[in-house]
């Protein structure tokens, strides 16, 4: 039986860290432009940066208010499009702009009524193949979804919305020759770290479930 002693792990410096109270948690992660369908069959285009994978479906976070939850709790079909770095400006034309008429109470003297936000954008809309919303043809990955919950989320101020994605569409320079997956040396997302847009920095290493090695 082995009875030393263990070494005594150094003491934490006790002020490593400062307690903050941020606006925002925006803590890095990627913008998406979601294409929805209003009542009237035209599009609405809307970018968030509260969006993540579990498998094939797409897990959203959105405000109550916007014409994006609209249409999702009536009419389930999406795209959730994925811009590149180099975008941001198209992605910033269409932040101070609501699809919502009249312009809700919380977004009033800050945001304004656009119909047309593919045009206001300068951005093309291309035909999907599953849903009725149309792709952003500028961006290189597009995921055609499904809405399959739309909930509230614990504060009653979001939308927690669960997206099936049923067919993606990536631009040949992303992909690896000959397979089905996306290059991660060549597709860099676009993020949204505390309001500012950043792009990906040089590659740091692989987890060892990579198949782009």
């Amino acid at each position: 039986m082995n009875t030393a002693t263990p070494p005594t792990p150094p003491a934490a410096p006790s002020s490593t860290h400062m307690t903050v109270t941020p606006s925002i948690l925006y803590f890095g992660t990627p913008v998406v432009l979601l294409s929805t369908e209003n009542e009237d069959g035209s599009c609405n285009l809307a970018p968030m940066s509260s969006a993540w994978a579990l498998g094939q479906v797409v897990v959203l976070g959105l405000g109550t208010g916007g014409q994006t939850a609209h249409n999702l709790r009536a009419r389930p079909g999406l795209v959730i499009n994925l811009p590149a770095p180099a975008q941001w400006q198209a992605v910033e034309r269409l932040a101070p702009l609501t699809g919502r008429s009249p312009v809700p109470e919380e977004k009033r003297g800050m945001f304004r009524f656009e119909p047309d936000k593919f045009t206001a954008a300068g951005l093309r809309p291309q035909p999907s193949e599953r849903v009725r919303p149309p792709r952003v043809a500028e961006c290189p990955l597009q995921l055609e979804a499904r809405a399959a919950q739309v909930r509230p989320d614990a504060s009653g101020d979001f939308l927690i919305v669960e997206a099936d994605v049923l067919r993606v569409h990536a631009a040949p320079g992303i992909v690896v020759p000959g397979t089905q997956h996306i290059d991660p040396t060549a597709w860099s997302p676009l993020l949204y770290n505390f309001r500012h847009y950043y792009g990906l920095g040089p590659e740091l290493g692989h987890n060892f479930r990579s198949r782009t090695t």
